[in-house]
């Protein structure tokens, strides 16, 4: 249960949205690949979002001069200004990938809701504070897992959950490319703590944990090709063991950064007792729009060389549900089916999966 004085807090902010409709909000960082994604998306949802300012920690105006435009018309301001002004409901934390979960812990102590982009920093006990923190301050804590909100992929998953296709046995997942086709991408890695499987493989861990759970081991093989002189492990793969459960389960995580071909390959692949569905690509961008569509090919005839019905999205917005669905979460209009405990779940999975945390 939330403090007393969070109930005030939420009480605070329930009543004010139900007179603005609006939630104030203030990003913090540029970092991250997504960072500039945000404020087009708060301002293209100008009945959601009032975008109130920016602040830029660990030196990120230096280091990413060439990101600043996403800001223009907006006000600068410090961490310490946002979290300490009353009037901010929530911040989006987009840092690089390292510095994130500190900037989500602070503004959780501050009584912000936090949008925090996955998967968070490399460190476990501030993680576990981070959760901690929100559920005694009433909070809420939404991470930027886009696929959650992917217009095939989360119908697909509440018709999995729903038996449609039976009892799942088997969960393959891969999201490989160029990321992007330059040398030097391939290089920063190094600068991630797990490589590939913290930086990509994260969205992955993340649907075969709301697919099938958590598992009772994960077993890691990640490896450096040192292609190019890269010295991160840039070839990401682990396995997800079920053994108790029934039918026995297995699943596994594919993420390759020097794989040609390897984004219209990004794929899902569920398999049940009364179907399979193979989700590919996950997303592949469309027209000059920058929007998206997801394909699927669902199987539950089965004749060998039955190859299934096609399912396709129509174009979409990868932020914009996301962004939509985090504002319906602060009024309070909406609950977040992903709770601070399987937040942890999840990152807890990453670590394992990256090889960074011993189970």
């Amino acid at each position: 249960m939330p403090s007393s004085s969070a109930a005030k807090t939420w009480a605070r902010w329930y009543s004010r949205s139900n007179k603005m409709r609006k939630i104030a909000i203030a990003q913090i960082g540029v970092g991250h690949d997504h960072a500039g994604a945000l404020p087009p998306a708060f301002c293209a949802l100008p009945e959601r979002f009032t975008c109130v300012g920016y602040a830029l920690p660990e030196g990120e105006a230096e280091k990413y001069p060439e990101k600043l435009g996403m800001f223009r018309g907006l006000r600068e301001m410090t961490v310490e200004e946002i979290l300490a002004d009353p009037t901010i409901d929530a911040v989006a934390v987009e840092t690089s990938e390292v510095h994130l979960t500190k900037y989500a812990l602070l503004a959780a102590k501050a009584g912000k809701h936090i949008h925090m982009d996955k998967p968070g920093g490399a460190n476990l006990p501030e993680f576990e504070e981070l959760v901690d923190t929100v559920k005694k301050n009433g909070v809420i804590l939404h991470l930027g897992y886009m696929y959650r909100y992917n217009p095939l992929i989360a119908p697909l998953m509440e018709r999995i959950k729903s038996g449609e296709f039976g009892e799942i046995f088997n969960v393959e997942a891969q999201m490989n490319g160029i990321s992007p086709p330059t040398r030097e991408k391939r290089l920063w890695l190094d600068t991630i703590p797990g490589g590939m499987m913290f930086f990509l493989g994260c969205h992955m861990v993340d649907l075969v944990i709301e697919i099938l759970g958590v598992p009772e081991r994960i077993i890691p093989h990640n490896i450096c090709t040192g292609i190019d002189g890269v010295r991160a492990n840039d070839y990401g793969f682990a396995v997800f063991e079920y053994p108790n459960s029934k039918p026995r389960a297995q699943a596994f995580v594919k993420t390759c950064a020097q794989e040609f071909g390897g984004f219209a390959r990004r794929q899902l692949v569920i398999c049940g007792t009364k179907g399979t569905v193979e989700v590919k690509p996950l997303e592949m961008h469309v027209g000059s729009t920058g929007s998206q569509i997801t394909e699927a090919v669902i199987t539950t005839n089965p004749t060998w060389n039955d190859r299934g019905l096609t399912e396709k999205s129509e174009p979409y917005d990868r932020y914009s549900t996301m962004m939509d669905t985090f504002a319906r979460m602060c009024l309070g209009e909406i609950g977040n089916p992903h709770s601070p405990e399987h937040e942890l779940a999840v990152y807890k999975a990453v670590l394992q999966a990256a090889g960074m945390m011993e189970q």
